[in-house]
C-alpha cells in the first residue's frame, strides 16, 4: 500500500519526497520545495512535514503547509526551530496509515540531521548519503568536526543492508556535495562498491579528505539557514509590472541574446532559462539591495521571481517589459578569441571556479571567479585595458561580462564555447593535491 513520490527541483538539485499510504489516503511529506501545489496532485491527506534538516540552500516549504494547511513540522531538536515543532530523536517511529518511517539521527552535515528508513526498503539520506558523494561538513560547525560525525553516520547508512533504496535529498546541481551523481537514487549495494565516501575505514583519512570541501558555499546559506529556523515564511506576492525600474538594481532574466541586443544599463545578466538560476542570482546580488527584474513578459517574471524565493531572495521590487534597453554588449567566439590571444593589453579573465581551472587554463589568462566578481574582483583589473571573459562554455562568461560592464570596463563575452574548446591549455597542480 506504499506510495512513494520523489520531487526534484532541477535549478537547485535538490529533491523533496511524498510518502503515503494510498488505500488510507494519508501521506507526509519529506523535505518540502516552497512549491508545495505539487504534492497534492494525489488527492492524499497530508498529515505532517519531516524535516531531515534545517536546509542551507532553498526555503522550505513547510512554512507554507503550516500556515496554509495546518500541518505540524516534525524536526530533531538540535535544530533549535523557532516555529512550534514535532522532535524527532534516533529510533522514533512514525505511522503514516500501515507505512512505518523509522527515524535514523545522522548528524554530520549539521548537528540535526535525520535519514528517514521507510518500511525497511527506503532510506531517504537528506543530506547525508548522496549517489556518488557524501554531504560537505562545513556549513553549521567546523568542518573536522562534522566530518567525524558524518563518517559514523555513513556508517550507520551503510549498514541497513545491500538492498535498501537510497533516495538523497541532492542531486548534481546541488553547492551541498562536490562529486554528487544525477542519478535520483541508488541502493546501499551500488554505494558501498562505488562511493568513495564509503570506501574509508579509518576516521582520521576520511576527516582530511571530507574536510576539505572546495565546493563555494551555497550563496546565500546564512539568509536561507535563518529563514528556515525562524518563524514560518508564507508565499510572497506576485511581482507587479513596473513603469520603470527607479534606482534598484536591474536583473535581466531574458536570454543572453536578448541581453547583449539591448538592455537596461547597469543590468546583470542571469538568463532564468539557464541553469542552477537561483544559485548564480544568489552570487550577485547583494544582501538587501532592491531588485527589479526585466523579463520578456509577466509570466517569464514570475518564473524567476519563484526561484528566487526559493533561494530566500523574497523582496523582489517588480518587473519591467518594456524598459530603456539602450546599452549593448558585444560578444565573441571561440575562433575570433584565438586570433586575439597575445594582444597587448588584453586581459583574459577566467571565470572558473579555481578547482577547475586547475585541470586546464588559457595561458595568460587571470582567474576570477564569476561569483567574486562583484564583491572583490573588479580591483583586480585595469579598467583602461579591454576585457574578455571566458568559462567552461559561455554562461558564466556571459553574467561576468555584464558585471564588469556595469563597472564601467571595456569588456566582450566568450558566450558560446569556452575553454572547453581549447587543446592547448596549461594543467596546474597545487601542492598535496
Amino acid at each position: 500500500m506504499l506510495l512513494f513520490r520523489q520531487f526534484v527541483n532541477d535549478d537547485l538539485g535538490c529533491a523533496s519526497y511524498l510518502v503515503g499510504d494510498s488505500e488510507a489516503g494519508v501521506a507526509v511529506v519529506v523535505d518540502p520545495a516552497l512549491s508545495i501545489e505539487q504534492y497534492y496532485e494525489d488527492g492524499l491527506r497530508i498529515e505532517r512535514v519531516l524535516e531531515t534538516h534545517t536546509h542551507a540552500d532553498h526555503v522550505s516549504g513547510h512554512g507554507r503547509l503550516a500556515l496554509e494547511h495546518g500541518l505540524p513540522v516534525a524536526i530533531h531538536a538540535l535544530a533549535e526551530p523557532e516555529y512550534p515543532f514535532e522532535p524527532l530523536a534516533d529510533g522514533d517511529v512514525i505511522h503514516v496509515g500501515s507505512v512505518e518511517i523509522r527515524v535514523l539521527h545522522t548528524p554530520g552535515h549539521r548537528p540535526e540531521h535525520c535519514a528517514f528508513v521507510v518500511n525497511g526498503e527506503l532510506a531517504l539520506t537528506g543530506d547525508s548519503l548522496f549517489v556518488g558523494d557524501a554531504a560537505r561538513p562545513d556549513l553549521a560547525v567546523a568542518a573536522r568536526e562534522g566530518a567525524e560525525d558524518l563518517f559514523r553516520s555513513l556508517e550507520k547508512l551503510a549498514a541497513l543492508g545491500d538492498g535498501v533504496q537510497v533516495y538523497p535529498g541532492h542531486v548534481a546541481g546541488s553547492l551541498c556535495g562536490g562529486n554528487m551523481s544525477s542519478d535520483t537514487s541508488s541502493t546501499i549495494a551500488k554505494e558501498r562498491a562505488t562511493n568513495d565516501a564509503l570506501q574509508f575505514r579509518d576516521i582520521q583519512e576520511f576527516v582530511l579528505v571530507s574536510a576539505s570541501v572546495s565546493t563555494p558555499r551555497p550563496p546565500t546559506t546564512e539568509r536561507v539557514v535563518g529563514l528556515n529556523r525562524g518563524p514560518w515564511v508564507g508565499l510572497p506576492e506576485e511581482p507587479a509590472e513596473l513603469a520603470d525600474a527607479g534606482e534598484a538594481t536591474v536583473l535581466d532574466v531574458r536570454p543572453f541574446a536578448d541581453y547583449t541586443a539591448g538592455h537596461v544599463p547597469g543590468a546583470i545578466s542571469v538568463p532564468v532559462d539557464g541553469g542552477s538560476f537561483g544559485t548564480k542570482a544568489g552570487f550577485v546580488l547583494m544582501p538587501g539591495e532592491q531588485v527589479v527584474l526585466h523579463a520578456r513578459s509577466g509570466t517569464e517574471a514570475l518564473a524567476a521571481a519563484r526561484k528566487l524565493w526559493a533561494v530566500g531572495l523574497l523582496d523582489i521590487a517588480g518587473y519591467v517589459v518594456t524598459a530603456p534597453a539602450n546599452e549593448t554588449l558585444a560578444t565573441l567566439d571561440v575562433d575570433e578569441l584565438r586570433e586575439l590571444l597575445g594582444s597587448p593589453g588584453l586581459q583574459l579573465v577566467d571565470v572558473r571556479e579555481t578547482t577547475e581551472r586547475d585541470s586546464g587554463y588559457i595561458p595568460g589568462s587571470q582567474s576570477v571567479p564569476y561569483r567574486l566578481l562583484r564583491k572583490i574582483g573588479c580591483g583586480a583589473l585595469d579598467r583602461s585595458r579591454p576585457v574578455v571573459t571566458v568559462c567552461e562554455s559561455g554562461p558564466r562568461a556571459a553574467i561576468a561580462a555584464s558585471l564588469l560592464q556595469r563597472e564601467g570596463f571595456d569588456v566582450r563575452a566568450v558566450a558560446d564555447g569556452g575553454v572547453a574548446d581549447f587543446t592547448d591549455t596549461v594543467a596546474f597542480r597545487r601542492c598535496g593535491a
